[in-house]
């Protein structure tokens, strides 16, 4: 496993590469190497690279070969008249810490790539012949973008591919411009999961909209922010597709923009839209298609919504389809429905729960507490959880092996939900599971306990258990001595 270093302004192609002091000046010569599993190319920071850089190597799942940065400064920076990092048929690599900006192609771009991981890159004025996304993977597996920024891109912001296993975490897209530029395409792609992403397509030049989902196969579309475009997210012809607690709004230009809409491009099975707040756009959820195609739109739930400040309704359904529109909140003033008579008639679409409300804040604020309460011990008296000010939160900094969580020195009371080799964790939480119950903390560090009662003890009074925390990743154990305590009363439970 050899560290390679590349400084652009005090390198030579003459020196070895393996130390700060014998920098490689150029990515060409690092291309000249056979990279091997474990190897780490890390480019000086300050420096600026004006050529296109090709990984043509793999790494292993347990030692990818990874591009990085190393020193102070502003992030290293790669230019090129082509891709600003290309690859074909490599597997496991990790790209990070870095700036790729002023490419004719795309910023990245992946084909025929397995177990990749991007994070906390910055790209920005890319696929200048708007030709390609800023991000491209193609005919792919294993794919994860994160904490990376896109901004003022040709084309694409992210152009998805034939990728099977894609997650797209906590990224930023800014005004990703051009005659078919989205925020995200993605097509034919399966196992995917886009959360905690902020797309704004608000000053983009842009005649399309935020997130287009093109035959998807069980997809996660939750958790983000979504601004702008023509519409929100078109994911027209799907299954297994839930597009779940994002915010959606300022979706215009059209007569049918939609904040999601789905129907005319194929069939569409098995949708659960929920929890989303949709305002200040044309329609809210558009279940529609062209005339004469015989399209099926099987399973369509739409329920727990927010709507408010649309100029159409908050559903539109004016193709055969079976669903439901259930327990959605309406503010004052937006229509709730367009359904066809037809429709009406076939009673395939059912309309039940609804209200409407004079102001959606006070709904949305009163959902908020009921979210924190829904972190607390179940609601039944007789279980009470005490947990001794116990508290977890995430650290994001550098990643650590065998320390999943430790005291914070800060705070004894404070247990820090660290970063696990290649895999942020804590993104879904943690389950800890004991004699009678299981306790599942989240990613904030709240807490909810859920009993067994089958596996309680036969006798009055009460019992409690502890749970501590120990992770072993196959290497190393780490163990911490802090408990969550729950204290279980019998009397009323067995009777």
């Amino acid at each position: 496993m050899t560290v390679y270093y590349v400084n652009s302004a005090t390198g030579s192609d003459r020196n070895g590469g393996t130390g700060q002091n014998s920098a490689f000046a150029t990515l060409s010569k690092v291309e000249s190497l056979k990279l091997k599993p474990g190897d780490s190319v890390l480019l000086a920071k300050g420096s600026v690279f004006n050529e296109q850089f090709d990984i043509k190597y793999s790494g292993t799942e347990s030692a990818p070969i990874k591009i990085g940065s190393y020193g102070t400064g502003a992030a290293p920076v790669i230019h090129s008249s082509g891709d600003g990092i290309h690859s074909l048929y490599a597997s496991n690599i990790v790209i990070e810490n870095l700036k790729i900006s002023n490419t004719g192609g795309a910023g990245i771009y992946g084909g025929s790539v397995t177990n990749w991981t991007v994070r906390d890159v910055e790209i920005a004025k890319t696929g200048l012949s708007e030709n390609a996304g800023a991000v491209t993977f193609r005919s792919s597996k294993n794919v994860t973008v994160e904490d990376s920024k896109i901004s003022g891109v040709k084309g694409d912001g992210f152009w998805i591919e034939k990728v099977a296993g894609i997650k797209l975490l906590n990224n930023t897209v800014t005004s990703a411009s051009g005659s078919t530029a989205d925020a995200v395409q993605m097509n034919d792609s399966s196992n995917i999961l886009m959360k905690g992403n902020h797309l704004d397509q608000t000053h983009a030049s842009s005649p399309k909209g935020v997130i287009a989902l093109v035959r998807p196969t069980n997809a996660v579309v939750e958790d983000n922010v979504l601004t702008g475009g023509g519409f929100g997210i078109s994911a027209q012809a799907g299954k297994n597709v839930a597009i779940r607690d994002n915010d959606i709004s300022g979706y215009h230009g059209y007569s049918w923009s939609f904040a999601v809409g789905l129907g005319d491009q194929g069939n569409a099975r098995d949708y659960d839209i929920s929890g989303n707040h949709i305002h200040d756009g044309a329609w809210g959820v558009a279940v529609s298609g062209p005339s004469g195609a015989s399209y099926t739109r099987t399973n369509i739930k739409v329920h727990d919504n927010v709507f408010d400040d649309l100029s159409q309704a908050a559903l539109k359904v004016d193709r055969p389809a079976s669903g439901s529109f259930t327990n959605n909140t309406i503010e004052t003033g937006t229509k709730a429905t367009a359904i066809s008579p037809s429709i009406v008639d076939a009673h395939t679409f059912t309309v039940s729960g609804n209200k409407t409300v004079a102001n959606v804040e006070t709904t949305l604020a009163a959902a908020d507490t009921k979210v924190a309460a829904a972190t607390e011990v179940s609601a039944d008296s007789a279980v009470v959880a005490v947990h001794d000010n116990l508290k977890i939160f995430t650290d994001n900094g550098e990643a650590h092996r065998g320390n999943l969580l430790e005291n914070d020195s800060s705070d004894n009371d404070t247990l820090v939900l660290r970063r696990f080799g290649d895999e942020s964790v804590g993104k879904h939480g943690l389950t800890l599971t004991g004699d009678y119950g299981v306790i599942h903390v989240d990613r904030e560090g709240n807490y909810a306990y859920t009993l067994d009662e089958t596996k309680l003890p036969d006798h009055s009074g009460h019992v409690s258990e502890s749970f501590s925390y120990g992770i072993n990743d196959g290497t190393s154990h780490h163990s911490d001595g802090d408990t969550l305590t729950v204290f279980i009363h019998l009397d009323g439970l067995l009777s």
